[in-house]
């Protein structure tokens, strides 16, 4: 504990200065600057990767195993509220905040990276560092990284977020299924316009449209549980006049499951409930009209956490945490991180910095969303623990 103790207030700098200059997804040219400039101090060897993303690698004094640590690097378009706590180090750049955390991920992982460093030869085998851009905008940087090599010769993968509505201490982790995958959908409808004083000569898409909203939710729910899908509507858009019916109509939500199959199910919902307005709305005056179109665009699967090495691994944090939750409940969250788990066994968890003595109580994507800069010696110590004993015994963490 005395080596993590001495990186407090280097981690706690570094942090600050992530946090002064957020850059949004695939602009991370600073970030990423800063990134490669702190691990060449370090003595780590590293690359550039996916645009704007950094690969470091520490290879032990024996061949081993490679275990892969990511950290997310981009911020999010929010314009930061100065607070009592951020005065020192307030976002420098206007419109973007680092209001999900990850200046706290990267400057836990260099941590980590600099204590694995610290005692490169004692270990047996590798340890890569990935910092990847563009976890905020699908289809996402982990995409792009896993094309370009940076799972090359990795044998498993952990991560971890911070959240502020979880307490300050805690971590949650759950074997499975841990995060939601998340889905858009456009749905075009499409009738016929006129004026509203003769309705008989009109297929009015508005009223299509409202009966499909308020049909969907309760048909998704009579097939799939209401606790395993989140689904709502984002946008609605038709016409430009009071007094005529338009022509057209748009309707733009999303939906989130924990299972690939009910995305499926879903889909399959809504077209079955799209066929049988058209065909309840169709009449012998009109060919083909109404008509519908409808495209699901598929964002991050579901984030499924690598049984036996999760299980493993809540038995080591468990011997080291005071407060670890290993059968945490599911989160309707989406992370690309899932991507790295569809390639390689792993896990990703959680850990709270939410701290109501500190005035430290907003949520993620705040503006006003703070850390407990506590939580960055608990996140090294978290991966750190992690990387090593995986080292040791691979065959615990892979059977």
């Amino acid at each position: 504990m005395n080596n993590l103790e001495s990186l407090d207030r280097w981690v706690m700098n570094i942090r600050r200065e992530f946090h002064r200059n957020p850059e949004l997804s695939y602009h991370e040219y600073g970030t990423q600057a800063m990134i490669i400039s702190i691990l060449k101090e370090l003595g780590i060897d590293c690359r550039k990767i996916a645009d704007t993303g950094v690969v470091g690698d520490i290879r032990g004094s024996k061949n081993g195993p490679c275990i892969a640590i990511r950290s997310d690097i981009d911020a999010l378009a929010v314009s930061e509220s100065l607070t009592e706590l951020n005065e020192d180090y307030i976002s420098r750049n206007p419109g973007v905040m680092h209001a999900c955390g990850h200046d706290g991920h990267m400057a836990i992982v260099l941590g980590v990276a600099r204590l694995i460093k610290e005692n490169q030869d004692d270990i047996c085998g590798s340890v890569r560092f990935i910092f990847q851009p563009a976890e905020e905008i699908p289809p996402g940087g982990a995409v792009r990284v896993i094309e370009e090599g940076g799972l090359e010769d990795v044998d498993a993968i952990i991560g971890l977020h911070i959240f502020g509505d979880v307490d300050i201490g805690a971590i949650n982790i759950r074997e499975g299924p841990f995060m939601a995958s998340s889905n858009r959908f456009t749905v075009k409808i499409f009738g016929k316009g006129g004026h509203h004083s003769t309705p008989e000569l009109c297929i009015d898409p508005v009223h299509i449209a409202a009966e499909f909203i308020s049909a969907l939710n309760p048909a998704v729910s009579r097939k799939i549980d209401p606790s395993e899908y989140v689904l709502g509507f984002g946008s609605v858009k038709s016409g430009e006049q009071f007094n005529r019916t338009p022509d057209e109509i748009e309707i733009v939500g999303s939906f989130r499951t924990f299972a690939d199959e009910d995305i499926i199910n879903i889909e399959q919902i809504m077209s079955s409930i799209l066929d049988y307005l058209m065909n309840s709305y169709s009449g012998p005056n009109y060919d083909n009209i109404p008509y519908y179109d409808l495209d699901v665009q598929h964002g991050y699967p579901v984030l499924y956490n690598y049984p036996v090495f999760t299980n493993t691994a809540s038995r080591l944090l468990k011997s080291k945490f005071p407060v670890v939750n290993n059968y945490a409940d599911r989160t309707f969250g989406a992370e690309d991180f899932a991507y790295y788990l569809r390639e390689v066994p792993g896990m990703y968890a959680i850990i709270g910095t939410r701290n109501e003595d500190k005035g430290i109580v907003d949520g993620n994507h705040s503006s006003e969303f703070d850390i407990d800069e506590d939580v960055l010696l608990s996140g090294i110590e978290l991966l750190h623990c992690i990387a090593l004993d995986f080292l040791k015994n691979p065959g615990e963490y892979l059977e």
